[in-house]
């Protein structure tokens, strides 16, 4: 189980992205909810998702990069965590470093 993320770059050193849980279909099963936390200066931090047909997609956007930090929680009560290092480039492929 890991997170995974896809980008669109809009310009004006601004992207849209998403993040979604990578796990197998009966991994995914197991989950309740997920609990996103990204950095303190978006408009409410802490997101909770529990679309499990989306594998808990979390739609955003922004102009940086960071550690995106997950609580997955499991039906059974257990919670994981996991991180993923956000990452944003360019259309010529350059990351972004801010």
């Amino acid at each position: 189980m890991k997170l995974a993320q896809g980008y669109n770059y809009k310009g004006d050193d601004y992207w849209q992205w998403w993040v979604w849980i990578d796990s197998p279909q009966d991994e995914l099963d197991q989950i309740d909810y997920v609990t996103y936390i990204l950095h303190h200066t978006f408009p409410k931090p802490i997101r909770k998702v529990d679309d499990r047909a989306s594998k808990f997609r979390l739609e955003t956007a922004g102009w940086g990069v960071f550690t995106i930090h997950a609580k997955v929680r499991m039906k059974d009560g257990e919670e994981k965590h996991l991180t993923h290092d956000l990452d944003l480039r360019y259309p010529d492929d350059t990351p972004t470093t801010a």
